[in-house]
């Protein structure tokens, strides 16, 4: 049980990033940017082949960051300055994103246990050497979530991070204050995309493999985790976005794991989210429009 615990949680801070970019464009730009199902498998391709090729793996990581930006620039570009409506410009990347996926990395590619990663590293065996493999996971994927989450947090403090929340809340607040809104969109996208591909290159590092199906849903994962932390968060006022979504993920994978034990066959696993995220939608609906009412 205790392993199963560590297990879901481990997977929950590695998806909270995911989510934090999800957060970005879903809550604040009020975007529905499908890249996300091309950049996950991005950020994940680009770690595999680097890990592959021996590269240090902190810097595969920075290197799945960059790509992950890359992505989310490409989406930002063809929407702000094609003109191209925001949900086809995430669905014309993540359509591209397919391909390239399959030209850095092919279909699946494993990393083979010899090749260090993250949490076989020189630097946390020297600090965590005597801990197991599963604590490490856990440790590290929990420093990273929280690092990302305070770095986050502080973004969005500063100018920009308010000018980023007054496009999704008023956009022609933006354009009074002598702002481009579509270059405040741009670097919104810019920053979810490459914490969505981190998020890929450490579900990579952790499975020690790619599969160039594995973007497919995580759109919905990450919906679903930013609506359930919202919601449950939705009356604490102290409590910031962030952590409200880190949360979120963390009860999400629990859901997954649950449904798991009750010996839910692999196959049925998609429909499965489908329906929890079902269900979230309609009990988050109900509860803002009694809200509403009251």
């Amino acid at each position: 049980m205790f392993d199963l615990i560590i297990s879901t949680l481990t997977q929950g801070f590695i998806y909270a990033l995911l989510s934090y970019g999800i957060y970005i464009t879903y809550k604040i730009l009020d975007f529905p940017d499908l890249t996300v199902d091309g950049s996950f498998p991005l950020g994940a391709a680009v770690a595999a082949v680097l890990l592959v090729k021996e590269v240090n793996p902190f810097v595969a990581l920075l290197a799945a960051i960059a790509v992950g930006a890359v992505a989310g620039l490409v989406t930002g570009v063809i929407h702000v300055k094609f003109g191209v409506r925001d949900l086809l410009a995430g669905i014309i990347t993540m359509t591209a994103l397919f391909s390239i996926n399959l030209q850095i990395a092919g279909s699946n590619l494993a990393v083979e246990r010899a090749i260090d990663t993250i949490f076989t590293s020189g630097p946390i065996m020297a600090v965590m050497g005597n801990s197991s493999l599963m604590m490490r996971k856990f440790v590290m994927t929990l420093a990273v979530a929280l690092i990302f989450k305070f770095i986050l947090d502080w973004y969005l403090s500063t100018k920009s991070g308010m000018l980023l929340r007054a496009v999704g809340d008023n956009s022609m607040l933006v354009t009074t204050l002598a702002k481009d809104k579509g270059v405040v969109k741009i670097v919104g996208l810019v920053i979810a995309n490459a914490l969505v591909a981190l998020s890929g290159a450490m579900v990579c590092m952790e499975q020690r493999a790619f599969s160039s199906t594995m973007g497919t849903g995580q759109m919905v994962f990450g919906l679903a985790a930013v609506i359930i932390g919202t919601t449950l968060f939705r009356k604490v006022s102290f409590v910031k976005g962030t952590t409200a979504v880190l949360v979120g993920s963390v009860f999400y994978k629990a859901c997954i794991q649950i449904a798991i034990g009750l010996g839910l066959p692999a196959n049925l696993m998609k429909l499965a989210t489908a329906v929890l995220f079902l269900v979230i939608l309609v009990l988050g609906n109900r509860q803002k429009g009694g809200a509403e009412h009251a």
